[in-house]
């Protein structure tokens, strides 16, 4: 069993702040500062330019990826780290398109992140094949999936209200069509356990600066699974995909399995960072981590119910069907949070009305939510965020 008493003295949290907010940046662990510190003395500062083979940089996105790869269900060798999740994103997709040719519908939900939709849209625009972006609600995919689908591009939690795809079975579904599955696990990996083998996905990329705790910027991932890693063709023929790097070859050829789809300079820094935070998550057991989430959102949303009767859940209530987050709608929710955050009970907020909160076990326990809760009832039973100061809106909300 993990130890979440011993991981949570394992971060940097400041005096009094309850951090429910990680599942949109993770907080500091202890241990970074000193990984980060070496990375730039010992390594840049004293190896210079020969790091990239004296200090391992070279390897650093397969390696960390294969301990990404732990968490999420993975077979060894087929997920990478580089660039950011929208660029993996574009990828995933375009590998997955090429993969049936004769059909043109991509199928995802209006619950999906806006940057996935975004990418989507502007590939289309660039193939210039006639694919259409079919948006459909949530709770409607599994009847939108037939004969005409390529691609299936869901967000497995919702950004918003914390819901849960049903991985396994929409991709059987998906698979039963004859088409391909591309999963964005941004709200999902360091959330719960994934497990993308046993689900026979076929793409799945996402992010380590939430759940994960590699910090503002961390570099994101892509799994692309062993059946197609040797004919998917990379849409971004970056030179560090390259078959070859330093041959400096004039022409493009695709490396050797997930290597193909590395595009830039790794960002050495921030790997050292996700490294020092891997530390913590290689002593977590992925099923303990899920039921103790899983205590803690239903503590949390039994407590706010009970006390603010202003909030409607806005998450699912079955605790199968929703990630590690709770979100409560409220009509001036962006006011409420601030004045829970001038509180130092840190969530954030989501257009138009939604009051999010991320719950990690490895730095929240129950007299977190309790303490939470007190200060939520607070600013809700007094009306404290019926205050100008809380209602001007700041560019990240």
């Amino acid at each position: 069993m993990t130890d979440f008493a011993a991981t949570k003295a394992m971060f940097y949290l400041p005096d009094g702040m309850i951090y429910l907010d990680g599942n949109s940046l993770g907080p500091l662990p202890k241990a970074t500062v000193a990984r980060v510190e070496r990375a730039v003395t010992a390594e840049w500062g004293e190896k210079v330019i020969t790091g990239w083979n004296r200090a391992g940089w070279m390897a650093q996105p397969t390696e960390l990826g294969d301990r990404i790869g732990r968490l999420i269900g993975a077979e060894p060798g087929h997920v990478v780290l580089g660039d950011t999740l929208s660029i993996k994103v574009y990828q995933a997709l375009a590998a997955a398109i090429d993969l049936v040719p004769d059909r043109r519908v991509i199928l995802t939900d209006s619950g999906n992140f806006p940057s996935d939709i975004y990418m989507a849209e502007g590939l289309i625009k660039s193939l210039g094949r006639g694919h259409e972006l079919r948006v459909v609600d949530p709770e409607d995919v599994a009847n939108h999936i037939n004969d005409d689908l390529a691609v299936l591009m869901l967000t497995q939690v919702d950004y918003r209200t914390g819901r849960l795809h049903d991985m396994k079975a929409l991709t059987a579904k998906a698979h039963a069509a004859d088409a391909v599955t591309c999963w964005d696990l941004a709200h999902t990996a360091g959330a719960m356990a994934v497990d993308l083998q046993g689900c026979n996905a076929d793409f799945a990329v996402g992010c380590t600066y939430k759940y994960l705790n590699a910090g503002p910027g961390a570099p994101a991932f892509i799994y692309v699974a062993p059946k197609h890693i040797s004919s998917c063709q990379p849409a971004l023929s970056g030179w560090l995909g390259h078959e070859a790097p330093f041959a400096f070859d004039l022409d493009y050829r695709p490396g050797t399995g997930i290597e193909r789809m590395r595009v830039g300079t790794p960002s050495v820094l921030q790997m050292a960072a996700l490294d020092a935070s891997l530390d913590i998550w290689d002593q977590v057991d992925m099923d303990a981590l899920r039921k103790a989430s899983i205590a803690l959102t239903e503590r949390f949303i039994a407590g706010v119910e009970a006390r603010c009767p202003q909030l409607t859940l806005a998450s699912p209530r079955d605790p199968q069907a929703r990630g590690s987050q709770v979100s409560f709608a409220f009509e001036d929710g962006y006011a409420a949070m601030q004045a829970c955050i001038a509180r130092n009970v840190i969530g954030d907020f989501r257009a138009p009305n939604i009051m999010r909160f991320g719950f990690c076990p490895l730095f929240i326990d129950a007299g977190d939510v309790d303490a939470a809760i007190d200060v939520i009832a607070d600013v809700m039973g007094n009306r404290l965020w019926d205050d100008q100061t809380y209602k001007q809106v700041a560019r990240v909300t």
